[in-house]
C-alpha cells in the first residue's frame, strides 16, 4: 500500500528540482556566451594558388610600361590634288620606291579638256601680241614720218626768214613780208615739237600696250602650268624613297575602277630604315616620365635601348602616346606597324623598402595586405601604407618590416575575414 510523505520531505524534493533545473539553466546560459564569444573557423587557402613576396630593402628601379607598334619616322601621306578614276595601279604595298615612282594613273577627262583650253587661249593672246606689235610699229613710222614732214617745213620756212630778214635790212623785201615769213617759222616750230611730243608719247604708249598684253599672257601661261600639274598630277608619284605602305585606306583599300574625290588618300609610303615607337602609357603613371628618359624597346624578336623624345600632351582613352627613339640595331623582323611593349625608366630609389606589387594596390594609397605569421601557416591582413610604384614592384611607407612575407595575389574574395590558413 501507498506510503504518505511528509510535507517536510515533499517541500526538500521541490527545493531540490528547483536548484538543479537553475543549474542547468546557468550552465546553458554560460555555455551559450562561451560559443559567442569563439571567432568563426579561419578559412583555407592553398598555398599554390597565392603569389607570395618577401619585403627587401634596398635600390628600387622605378618603370613604367606601355604598348604599342613601330612607326616610321618619315611619312608621307599622297592625296589625290583633283577628283578622278583610277585607270591603273602599277606599284602594290610592301614594294621599294623611288622618289618618281608612279604609283597610280587617274583620269580625269575634264582637266585634258582645261588644258586644250587653257592652250588655246594662250596661243590666241600671242597672236594678239603679234598684231599689236605690227600695229604699233606702224603706227610709229606713221608718227615718225609726221615729224619728218613737220622738221622739213620748219626748215624751209627758217630759210624763207632768215633770207627775207637780210634782205629786209637792205630794203629789198617789204617789212610786211619778214614778219610773216617770221610767223610762219615760229607756227612750224611749235607744229614741229608738237609732232616731236607724240612720237615720244606714242612710245610710251607701245610700252604700256605691249607691257599689258605681255601680262595677258604671262597669266594665261601661269594658268595653262597649273593646269598641266593638275593633269600631271592624276599620276600618283612616291615623292621619296622607301617603301609603299598601303594604297587607299585600312576600311577601303585602292581598286582599279574606283572614283576618288579631290584631297582622297591614295598611299602611304614610308622610309622603314629610320623607324620609332609609339607607347601608349597609362595616364596615372605617365606623369613621371620625361624627356630623354632611357627606354627599352621589346619586339618579342629581340630588345632595342632607346630614350623619350616626345609626350602626346593630350589624353585619350585613358593613355598617354609617348615617342621613343631607337638608339640600337633593328632586330630582323622589326618593320613598321610591329607590335612592341615599351619599359621607360623614371628614377632609381635608394635604401627604399619595397615589395612585388599587389594586384590591388596602387601607389600613394592605404590598403590591408595579408601577412604570413606563425610559420607560414597562417596570414591576417595588416594595414600597408604604400608609396611610388613601378611596373613589378612598389614603395612600402608604412606596416611592413624587412622580411615579412606578404599575399600579393587577389584575396577579395576573403574581404569578410582578417586572418587564413594556408596549406
Amino acid at each position: 500500500m501507498d506510503v504518505p510523505v511528509s510535507p517536510a520531505r515533499q517541500k526538500k524534493r521541490r527545493l531540490r528540482r528547483w536548484l538543479l533545473g537553475s543549474a542547468m539553466v546557468v550552465v546553458l546560459a554560460l555555455v551559450t556566451l562561451g560559443l559567442s564569444q569563439l571567432q568563426p573557423a579561419a578559412p583555407l587557402v592553398e598555398r599554390s594558388s597565392l603569389w607570395l613576396d618577401t619585403v627587401k630593402r634596398g635600390e628600387m628601379l622605378r618603370q613604367v610600361r606601355g604598348n604599342g607598334t613601330l612607326v616610321p619616322e618619315d611619312i608621307r601621306w599622297l592625296p589625290t590634288v583633283n577628283a578622278g578614276r583610277v585607270e591603273r595601279i602599277l606599284v602594290l604595298p610592301g614594294e621599294r620606291v623611288k622618289t618618281d615612282t608612279v604609283l597610280v594613273e587617274l583620269s580625269n577627262p575634264s582637266l585634258e579638256q582645261d588644258v586644250f583650253e587653257a592652250e588655246s587661249q594662250l596661243k590666241a593672246a600671242q597672236a594678239d601680241l603679234t598684231n599689236l606689235k605690227v600695229q604699233l610699229g606702224s603706227q610709229k613710222l606713221t608718227q615718225q614720218a609726221a615729224v619728218a614732214t613737220a622738221e622739213a617745213n620748219y626748215t624751209t620756212a627758217k630759210s624763207e626768214f632768215d633770207v627775207n630778214d637780210e634782205l629786209g635790212k637792205s630794203g629789198l623785201v617789204a617789212a610786211l613780208a619778214v614778219k610773216q615769213s617770221k610767223a610762219r617759222a615760229e607756227q612750224l616750230a611749235k607744229l614741229l615739237a608738237i609732232e616731236g611730243e607724240r612720237l615720244n608719247m606714242s612710245d610710251e604708249s607701245t610700252r604700256a600696250q605691249l607691257a599689258a598684253q605681255d601680262e595677258k599672257i604671262a597669266q594665261l601661261q601661269a594658268q595653262i602650268d597649273q593646269k598641266r600639274r593638275h593633269f600631271a598630277a592624276l599620276k600618283i608619284c612616291a615623292g621619296m624613297d622607301g617603301v609603299l605602305q598601303r594604297l587607299g585606306d585600312a576600311a577601303n583599300p585602292l581598286q582599279v575602277g574606283q572614283q576618288l574625290a579631290a584631297g582622297a588618300l591614295v598611299a602611304r609610303v614610308a622610309n622603314p630604315a629610320k623607324l620609332k615607337a609609339t607607347i601608349k602609357v597609362a595616364e596615372t603613371q605617365a606623369r613621371d616620365v620625361q624627356l630623354d628618359q632611357i627606354a627599352e624597346i621589346d619586339t618579342r624578336n629581340g630588345k632595342i635601348p632607346g630614350h623619350v623624345i616626345r609626350i602626346d600632351p593630350a589624353v585619350e582613352n585613358g593613355t598617354v602616346t609617348v615617342d621613343v627613339a631607337l638608339d640600337g640595331a633593328m632586330p630582323k623582323g622589326a618593320r613598321p606597324d610591329l607590335s612592341v611593349d615599351g619599359t621607360i625608366q623614371l628614377e632609381r630609389l635608394e635604401n627604399v623598402l619595397y615589395v612585388g606589387r599587389p594586384v590591388q594596390g596602387q601607389p600613394d594609397s592605404k590598403v590591408g595586405l595579408f601577412k604570413l605569421v606563425d610559420g607560414g601557416k597562417i596570414a591576417v591582413r595588416v594595414p600597408v601604407n604604400l608609396g611610388r610604384s613601378s611596373v613589378s614592384t612598389i614603395e612600402i611607407v608604412a606596416g611592413l618590416q624587412v622580411g615579412d612575407q606578404v599575399i600579393l595575389s587577389d584575396m577579395s574574395q576573403w574581404d569578410t575575414h582578417d586572418r587564413v590558413r594556408l596549406e
